[in-house]
């Protein structure tokens, strides 16, 4: 029995066009390159990568109890920002993708004009935007790939390659490690942005959120995909 991380990827990948899937590595870029500069900015702490930040919750709590308010802050207002993206996804009707994008640039913004000023609410709201991220691609109501983590993505492909060792037919696995090479070029690109351009680093995002957003509205203009 898969996991149901590897179910989800299963899923997405039968079931989604090119276009699709390459908007979805570009997700998973954008997740990199947030979770990058928001590690760098705060000095450890993660807007995207929850189990980074659940660890940093059990070291805290057995050894600096005082500190693990901030990972649980963090992981708290992930889940808020994946409820708030559910429900942008859910009243989008045909153009839900970009309804769940249009809510993550407003709240790459907001933390965008944060950043220098407040680092908490630059923080929060990069955490909020990737929360919401994870809801670009749903199908009946469940998350068909999660954008912001790769673990199931890993494991699908190393499925795919004991399948290949052993005389099998690779199926789609290809496609898993491009998101998992998505989220790792976007996470160096954001690093050596914010060594090189700081100030201007998560405006980049923004930047990149947008292009995204509108490669979203023209595939669902053009290429409309049901339960996609």
């Amino acid at each position: 029995m898969k996991c149901a991380a590897t179910r989800g990827i299963d899923v997405a990948m039968k079931h989604l066009d090119t276009p699709r899937r390459w908007l979805a590595i570009g997700l998973a870029g954008l997740a990199g390159f947030v979770d990058a500069t928001g590690f760098l900015a705060t000095g450890g702490y993660f807007a995207s990568f929850m189990s980074g930040n659940t660890t940093r919750l059990g070291v805290d709590l057995s050894g600096n109890p005082a500190m693990a308010i901030w990972p649980a802050a963090i992981i708290a207002l992930f889940v808020i920002g994946v409820a708030a993206g559910a429900i942008a996804s859910d009243r989008g009707g045909t153009r839900r993708k970009s309804a769940v994008l249009a809510l993550a640039v407003a709240l790459l913004v907001i933390a965008a004009l944060f950043d220098g000023n407040w680092l908490p609410g630059f923080l929060a709201a990069s955490v909020l935007a990737m929360g919401a991220l994870n809801n670009v691609f749903r199908r009946d109501g469940e998350v068909t790939v999660g954008v912001t983590y790769m673990t199931g993505a890993l494991v699908r492909f190393g499925q795919g390659l004991a399948a290949w060792l052993t005389g099998k037919r690779m199926s789609d696995q290809l496609t898993a490690i491009g998101l998992w090479f998505g989220l790792a070029a976007g996470a160096v690109t954001g690093a050596v942005a914010f060594s090189v351009v700081r100030g201007v680093t998560p405006w980049l995002a923004v930047g990149y959120a947008v292009l995204l957003l509108a490669a979203a509205f023209v595939i669902e203009r053009r290429l409309p995909q049901p339960g996609s």
